[in-house]
């Protein structure tokens, strides 16, 4: 009657657990709430080859239809589970293998140009980790050299390198403006991102062209001069 007991009340309470943790899990995902500024991945993330994960991811998502109530020998969706695999590991989840960092072309600020340098309207797409939805908008991203200059087009893939991977804006908007400031040797950074949520358009309140706006401004970035400036040139 005792171990009947203790296993009855262990159950309730592996439910009770359960419930409360997948209620926190939910409201937190709902909040749109990142965990910290590195994107959580396993210690092991990388014991895999692509094609090992695209072989893996595969066979999952074809469950995942099968269970759905797809037809799986339809000609339309047999090879629909490979195509989502090959598409997560080359294309939309890339940013997660450190390996396709960009390779950033530095050049000596030979002209000592002090003022700031803007790359603007800098296409977006990401991926929501709490819902597995499109991000889409701009990015905008400044900076005031010191000894060296960037490559124009590495602005933009430093914005996709980080893009590509499950994202919280907040996140990623800190993730970029760390990896500018590293790489150029500067404080004085700026970015700012203006994106689209389909996880707010598609899913729960369902509203259709709401805009998330999230900053990071370091250094002489803080200035409010310099920062109107900056607000300024990205709004022409």
């Amino acid at each position: 009657m005792l171990d009947s007991t203790y296993s009855k009340n262990g159950s309730v309470l592996a439910a009770s657990l359960y419930s409360i943790h997948k209620s926190n899990a939910d409201d937190y995902g709902d909040a749109h709430m990142a965990s910290s500024i590195e994107t959580p991945l396993k210690e092991d993330a990388f014991e895999l080859s692509n094609e090992e994960k695209i072989a893996r991811i595969e066979a999952h998502f074809r469950e995942i239809m099968d269970v759905i109530g797809l037809d799986l020998e339809d000609d339309s969706l047999k090879g629909t589970p490979r195509r989502v695999a090959k598409m997560f590991v080359n294309e939309i989840f890339s940013g997660i293998d450190p390996q396709n960092r960009p390779n950033i072309s530095l050049f000596e600020n030979k002209f000592q140009y002090r003022q700031m340098l803007v790359e603007k309207n800098i296409p977006l797409n990401s991926f929501c980790e709490h819902h597995f939805l499109p991000i889409q908008g701009v990015a905008h991203v400044a900076y005031i050299p010191q000894k060296h200059v960037i490559g124009l087009s590495k602005l933009n893939r430093i914005v996709e390198y980080y893009a590509r991977r499950p994202q919280v804006q907040e996140r990623l908007t800190m993730q970029i403006a760390q990896e500018l400031q590293q790489v150029l040797g500067t404080k004085d950074v700026a970015v700012y991102i203006d994106a689209r949520h389909l996880c707010v358009e598609m899913r729960g309140v369902e509203h259709s062209h709401c805009q998330t706006v999230t900053t990071e401004f370091t250094g002489k970035f803080l200035n409010e001069n310099i920062k109107a400036e900056f607000l300024q040139a990205i709004s022409k």
